[in-house]
């Protein structure tokens, strides 16, 4: 985004994307859930119709069951987290 109308485009196209229910997985990564092939041709049919002019839009349709198995995987393990009944405060 390079110029003022570049981020009007890419604010315009994220409040859109926010609106018909999708979440921000990370930077530049959304995701939604939908029921069924018909729900989700229809999605990607209003996403089609909206996409920026300047823009690059990549659509990967996977399944719930593949979605489940996405691994996070965030820096180091935080080794002062108490994973134990240690953590548990008596009163």
């Amino acid at each position: 985004m390079l110029t003022d109308k570049d981020r009007r485009e890419y604010n315009r196209f994220h409040k859109f994307l926010l609106k018909i229910g999708f979440i921000m997985m990370q930077k530049s990564v959304y995701t939604k859930l939908v029921i069924n092939n018909v729900a989700s041709a229809a999605v990607k049919q209003r996403i089609r119709d909206n996409v920026p002019n300047e823009g690059l839009v990549e659509l990967l349709e996977i399944t719930e069951n593949q979605f489940s198995k996405i691994e996070y995987l965030v820096g180091e393990e935080q080794q002062l987290v108490i994973d134990s009944l240690d953590r548990l405060v008596e009163l």
